[in-house]
């Protein structure tokens, strides 16, 4: 087994399996845990991945080793865990997914009491220090006896609490297609089919690790159709997909169109300050002209946080923010113990369409013409910091105001632009936007692309 433990990375545990990452890695992972956590009780669960089975158990192995007794959800999408982590009380919950990445890999996600993450800069570079002092023959001596481990597959409290965060007499029949694709999604939609006036057509609904439909990432280009389709063929009033263990979400209007995830921001921050008057909405710096001007007209407190869900979750309880968003489909939620959900947005949606008696695309098509962007788009570059610097010195002369919370963003008057660095692969992503000016955002993406090619290896 290798000492390099590539497999930790800023937010969370992940690597292909069983080169990054074995089950006796995961064994070690969960003595640390214990050792520098001391939960008490710990959340298990596992997503569909070939490998989930073998992870699960030898960290579950591990922090039993080490006296915590295990609630083990078994198969689950993330939050169940983090929702059974603080309904339950218990100290802290490791989910067993490599969420959206290619099949061989897997992972684990961390939290502590509260469902509190659990990243590099709070306790994750010291569970990874204990690991690497295991792997050098000096393990963590146990305190107490061997835990135990008490099977907990009961979904009803969590379906409880969904339908809770949704006014229920407003909601109406509608068709919506749900498109789990293979992933976790599928056994808790059919689960709130029983309590909702939906008509749901199911697209790869059964968790399938072998991924025989491709592997759930409704971001890649290439694994929107069949949800698109799906929409168009069954006049559905709007489709959703999510990622494999369904902490993300992804909506597609009622002709198929994918909708960017910063558009639903506004939404539900629109939605949420009309039940939560003048309080604070938290959101990434990546996109933010949509969600400041819907934050202010509802009257809203409009709060920018560095990208990442250790920050957004931090920040939310610092201000009691009611909402949070991030244009990659994660959306925070402070009656979720400002955690995100995967089905917490659609469900909002579906009330807002029931409530407004719009369209999806209706609710969204003004927005889009109010801030045209050009979504997120990733380049491979050799140096991600001389490619910030010339991308700044280029602009310069148009004296833009800038701002340094997450890579770089550059604002003018009627375009702005952020650039930063990957947290997790090799990669600088590039987001673009402007009031009103489709065109432009074209002409200033050219722009940019050339800038990033100079900085780009020769062929």
């Amino acid at each position: 087994m290798t000492n390099s433990l590539e497999c930790f990375k800023a937010y969370d545990i992940r690597g292909r399996v069983p080169e990054e990452l074995s089950p006796e890695l995961a064994r070690l992972v969960g003595r640390a845990f214990v050792a520098e956590i001391d939960p008490g009780t710990v959340v298990v669960g596992r997503d569909m991945r070939l490998e989930s089975p073998e992870i699960s158990a030898a960290l579950i192995q591990g922090l039993t080793d080490y006296g915590a007794d295990v609630l083990d959800l078994g198969l689950c999408g993330t939050e169940e865990v983090y929702f059974q982590t603080f309904d339950r009380g218990v100290g802290g919950g490791i989910m067993v997914t490599a969420s959206h990445n290619p099949k061989g890999f897997n992972g684990m996600k961390l939290v502590r009491e509260d469902a509190r993450p659990i990243s590099g800069d709070t306790g994750l570079h010291e569970i990874k220090a204990r690991v690497r002092a295991m792997l050098g023959g000096s393990p963590e001596q146990r305190t107490r006896k061997s835990g135990s481990v008490d099977p907990a597959p009961e979904k009803r409290n969590y379906i409880d609490h969904l339908l809770g965060l949704v006014e229920n007499d407003v909601l109406r029949s509608l068709r919506i297609v749900a498109d789990p694709g293979n992933g976790m999604a599928g056994p808790i939609i059919w689960e709130l089919a029983e309590r909702l006036p939906f008509e749901f057509v199911m697209l790869h609904d059964q968790p399938n690790g072998h991924f025989p439909n491709g592997v759930p990432n409704p971001l890649l280009i290439e694994n929107r159709a069949a949800t698109a389709r799906g929409v168009v063929e069954n006049q559905a009033d709007f489709g959703i997909a999510w990622d494999g263990d369904f902490d993300r979400c992804f909506l597609y209007d009622e002709t198929g169109r994918f909708i960017e995830g910063y558009y639903l921001v506004g939404l539900l921050a629109e939605l949420l300050l009309t039940r939560n008057p003048g309080a604070k909405i938290v959101h990434d710096p990546r996109l933010t002209w949509n969600t400041i001007d819907l934050v202010r007209a509802a009257g809203g407190h409009a709060v920018q946080s560095k990208t990442g869900h250790a920050f957004i979750k931090e920040r939310m309880r610092k201000e009691d923010a009611v909402y949070g968003g991030e244009m990659s489909a994660h959306h925070y939620f402070r009656d979720f113990a400002y955690c995100d959900s995967g089905m917490i947005p659609w469900m909002l949606t579906a009330e807002l369409i029931c409530r407004s008696g719009k369209s999806l695309s209706q609710l969204v098509d003004e927005r889009v013409r109010a801030f045209p962007c050009s979504g997120e788009i990733n380049y491979r570059v050799p140096d991600a910091t001389a490619a910030l610097e010339r991308i700044e010195a280029h602009f310069a002369s148009k004296r833009p105001g800038i701002d340094r919370t997450d890579g770089l963003s550059l604002e003018f008057s009627d375009w702005r632009l952020n650039i930063r660095p990957s947290n997790t692969e090799p990669l600088l992503r590039l987001n673009i936007e402007s009031r009103g000016r489709p065109k432009l955002v074209a002409q200033k993406l050219a722009e940019l692309e050339n800038l990033i090619g100079k900085c780009a290896p020769s062929a």
